[in-house]
């Protein structure tokens, strides 16, 4: 049996944890920048604001419809989604992070009677310790995890939030239910094909007449996910990957850029978070990218996006050697550009290795003097708790320099925001 774990309005309800206040008012999240709409509750919805829509396009509902708006908190809501997750962990170990908000579970091995029961369990654990609201959907396979899971975000009132599907006639009902474009795993490009195929629903999906168009138009995943529909379990929970294969760190401006001073401190910036992240996570690399780009909704060119990339000759994760390298890149890419303003920037690293299978170079190889200072830049930020050491190309006032005038305090991962309570 497999379990779909999913927060309700999980950005909103972070938000509403410290400020219970704002429970049954309407809560919108903005993007980098203050940019858009990422995330809203249920009763934002209702008022009308719309998801993805310009913060600047909405200032009129927002104010008539009294809506609390909130700059992205993603140290907030990376914290409260490991205390949920780890929470998960103490019902069955088999958990499969799926995104922030969301985990798939597997049950096989434990001795569970009543999944209802244990999903109740599971819903008041997590909101009695962290807060925050869940829906939990049991089914024999992932995909129909993802289709009980909707039923119980749908139909609160009835199902407690936790729904279960363990026969057949829940199944048909639950996929005669299901609209075809909110299957787990189906496009946006292949649900014009498969209507245009008169397949409207999960179940018109499953039907033997489509099988050969499935193997033909979407090979063996759309095989996969229709056996998983017909309660055939194929999709095993993925392994946990702790080394990413590459890892980018992007930004958008509050304000266009075009001076190379300015410029280089950003990338400068940005290089020293890959390096850090490359360190924790005991990797190296041996390529870097550079990136620049143009707002092409208000300058009019040919180009809109720049890059290059160098492929070092050994392995690294010293951020001086990783910021030089993207600091050259970049005066590549400014060279010749020099009145363009750029939007956005970034660095990436790419083809990671392991730090203990690094290859090292006879005639070509790294200061062994950075390893050290490494560690020990790395040991004063973690004892500081903030980036407080930095090159001194960087800004030293501030690491992500962004608009964030709604954002709220980092409750849990900043002493200097604990939330305090006065007893009178």
């Amino acid at each position: 049996m497999y379990a779909l774990v999913d927060c309700n309005n999980f950005y909103a309800s972070c938000e509403r944890v410290f400020r219970p206040e704002l429970n049954g008012k309407p809560v919108a999240i903005l993007s980098n920048n203050d940019g858009c709409v990422i995330a809203r509750s249920n009763e934002a919805k209702e008022v009308g604001i719309p998801m993805g829509a310009p913060a600047f396009q909405i200032k009129d509902l927002v104010r008539e419809k009294n809506v609390q708006l909130f700059s992205s908190n993603y140290a907030l809501y990376g914290n409260l989604s490991n205390r949920v997750m780890a929470i998960l962990a103490q019902f069955t170990p088999n958990v499969e992070i799926y995104s922030i908000d969301e985990a798939f579970l597997n049950f096989d091995g434990l001795s569970v009677t009543d999944f209802h029961d244990y999903g109740i369990q599971m819903k008041l654990r997590i909101h009695k310790w962290v807060g925050l609201p869940v829906c939990i959907g049991f089914a024999p396979t992932k995909a129909l995890a993802k289709v009980a899971n909707k039923i119980a975000k749908k139909f609160q009132d009835r199902t407690s939030g936790v729904y279960l599907i363990d026969t057949d006639e829940k199944r048909i009902k639950a996929l005669k239910w299901t609209k075809i474009e909110d299957v787990w795993g189906i496009g946006y490009r292949t649900i014009k094909k498969v209507k245009l195929r008169n397949i409207h629903t999960a179940f018109d999906f499953i039907q033997p007449q489509h099988e050969a168009w499935i193997k033909k138009e979407m090979g063996v995943i759309g095989m996969r996910l229709k056996y998983e529909l017909e309660g055939n379990a194929v999709f095993d929970l993925e392994p946990l990957v702790e080394q990413k294969k590459s890892i980018a760190v992007t930004r958008s401006f509050p304000k266009q850029i075009a001076d190379f001073d300015l410029l280089r401190e950003r990338i400068t910036t940005f290089a020293m978070v890959c390096a850090e992240k490359l360190r924790k996570q005991k990797s190296c690399c041996h390529t870097i990218i550079v990136m620049l780009l143009i707002d092409k909704h208000r300058v009019e060119t040919n180009k809109y996006y720049f890059n290059a990339a160098i492929n070092l000759p050994f392995g690294t994760h010293s951020s001086l050697t990783i910021a030089n390298a993207a600091v050259d890149l970049l005066k590549q890419l400014h060279k010749g550009n020099e009145h363009l303003k750029f939007k956005k920037a970034g660095v990436i690293v790419t083809e990671l290795v392991d730090e203990n299978l690094k290859q090292f170079q006879l005639f070509d190889e790294e200061n062994p003097k950075h390893l050290a200072l490494m560690q020990a830049m790395d040991k004063l930020n973690h004892k500081i708790g903030e980036t407080k050491v930095k090159l001194a190309s960087q800004n030293l006032r501030l690491t992500w320099d962004m608009n964030q005038n709604h954002l709220s305090p980092k409750y849990t991962t900043n002493f200097k925001h604990i939330l305090e309570i006065n007893v009178g």
